[in-house]
């Protein structure tokens, strides 16, 4: 037991050093950085060896931190499911940490920035190695809190607006999540995370009705951070208000948290023999369909990038939900393939908007035109990111999507087992429709689109520094990049990693398919 102490390392000491930066923040730029990319991997490296020793070792770590009451222990044990989202985790904040590093240099605040994300790091390492549904719950509310100074950052109105709307609905969906862990509390043997569920047969008996609406309350609760309509509308608001590292954190990882909560409630709490063909199944499907298509159509009429992207997430994560509310051993697979698959791409896209926008200050795709002959590389990670969003082989979303058609056309689920592939291609039709049309005006333009390119470089080039939708400030020093063709290599690196890793998955998932297919043996 005192081995398995050291899975509290990578949740207190981001927290505890994101503090530290807090308490010192007006210490020289050079130093935050070098401080905080030194804490970046100082806790990736524990979460990384507490992975190892848990999966690859198989040694049980688990712990209880200190005790709420007799009952409800604040309790952490690390098991499949939990590490593969901390590995998700520590991916995309890695990433979307050293890309801020540049990126943040024309913003004012580093410190404070960079303090509330090591501890939104820490809280969501500690959600992810919760091994209750309290702990879980208290972390959750953690990772919210920590995670609203990001989105106010630059404290314009519209970022105060949008932390605002974050924050009520966050709030409204936590206590839809608390409301049903009264009753799981009070019907359930333990809430520790059980596959198969905890519910105790004898307590519930004749109190189906009521434990299956508290379900409903949860997945709606946890919905809410997932993007699921209809609450969906605090996402497209709060990314595109947000810097760009931080809204790539969001969007490939703290909506993440709201899928991590609804799988915990469907196969650990619940179960999904209790489940299964009620109308709260029938209800959560139905309403993954409608955000899946929904998503996608705004996020095709919408004009500014980062909110095109946002709108994005929203319908792609509810695929992810789709796939748990099927119940079957394939979706579930390319639910949690999608997990990963999703992160890294969805980051990848909106850094490479970040990298647009840092450097010319252009936040309309039609601004774009021509962009791929000055940031080429920039614009080809865009491009081989889109098409693994999209699904075209051999990039990693093609093989999510694959495992979750196959599983709703095997689910026997009435009308989802034919509607659901119908309503996923409509999706990816929708997807390539919005994103490829922007790398081929990047690449090619035409002659309008140059001489409009042009014209607009023309009337930017004498103006001062000025402030960008979205929190990308741009200097004087950011006005004269303009002229340079590509990122500094610290901004292109997350970005080839990233666009090389949604590859390589798509080519070789055996080994995730896998790992994944030990968590699905445990569930179904």
């Amino acid at each position: 037991m005192q081995e398995s102490r050291i899975v509290l390392f990578p949740i207190l000491f981001p927290i505890l050093f994101g503090l530290g930066l807090l308490i010192f923040h007006k210490i020289k730029r050079k130093l935050l950085i070098g401080l905080t990319g030194a804490g970046l991997a100082v806790t990736a490296v524990s979460v990384a060896r507490i992975v190892w020793l848990s999966v690859g070792a198989e040694k049980e770590m688990a712990c209880t931190f200190f005790q709420l009451t007799s009952r409800l222990p604040v309790f952490f044990r690390v098991d499949l499911l939990g590490s593969l989202f901390a590995a998700a985790v520590t991916v995309v904040w890695a990433a979307a940490g050293i890309f801020a590093f540049e990126y943040m240099k024309h913003e004012e605040a580093n410190g404070r920035y960079f303090g509330f994300y090591m501890m939104a790091y820490g809280a969501l390492t500690g959600l992810d190695f919760s091994g209750n549904l309290i702990t879980f719950y208290l972390f959750y509310e953690c990772m919210t809190l920590l995670s609203l100074p990001l989105v106010f950052h630059t404290r314009t109105r519209e970022a105060v607006m949008a932390g605002l709307k974050y924050l009520f609905y966050s709030l409204a969906g936590a206590y839809m999540v608390l409301f049903g862990l009264y009753f799981v509390n009070r019907y359930a043997n333990t809430l520790t995370f059980t596959p198969g569920g905890v519910l105790d047969s004898t307590l519930a008996e004749g109190r189906e009705t009521l434990l299956l609406l508290a379900a409903f309350l949860m997945l709606l609760g946890f919905g809410v951070k997932a993007g699921l309509f209809p609450m969906h509308s605090w996402l497209p608001t709060a990314h595109p208000a947000a810097p760009v590292p931080a809204s790539a954190a969001l969007s490939g990882i703290i909506v993440k948290s709201g899928v991590f909560g609804i799988i915990r409630v469907c196969y650990y709490i619940f179960g999904v023999q209790f489940l299964r063909g009620t109308w709260v199944q029938t209800a959560f499907l139905t309403l993954a369909l409608i955000t899946i298509f929904m998503g996608s159509m705004l996020a095709y009429l919408e004009r500014g990038l980062k909110k095109r992207l946002a709108y994005s997430t929203v319908s792609q994560v509810s695929y992810i939900l789709f796939g748990l509310g099927l119940f079957v051993p394939e979706a579930f697979t390319g639910a949690l393939l999608h997990v990963l698959f999703h992160a890294v791409i969805k980051c990848g896209l909106f850094l490479c908007a970040g990298a647009v926008i840092y450097r010319t200050g252009k936040t309309s795709v039609e601004e774009l035109a021509g962009m791929g002959k000055r940031m080429p590389v920039t614009l080809w990670c865009f491009t081989i990111l889109s098409l693994a969003l999209v699904g075209i082989p051999p990039a990693s979303g093609f093989v999510s999507k694959w495992y979750l058609a196959q599983g709703a056309l095997g689910s026997g689920t009435a009308v989802f087992s034919w509607l659901g592939p119908v309503v996923l291609l409509l999706s990816a039709l929708l997807t390539a429709g919005y994103l490829l049309p922007i790398t081929m005006k990047a690449f090619y333009p035409g002659a309008a689109g140059m001489r409009e390119h042009a014209g607009m470089d023309q009337k930017k080039g004498g103006l001062p520094g000025n402030k960008t939708g979205g929190g990308s400030g741009r200097t004087q020093e950011g006005q004269e990049a303009v002229g340079e063709r590509e990122l500094s290599w610290i901004m292109l690196i997350p970005l080839l990693f990233l666009t090389a890793l949604a590859v390589i998955w798509g080519m070789f998932p055996g080994g995730l398919v896998s790992y994944i297919g030990r968590i699905v043996s445990q569930v179904l």
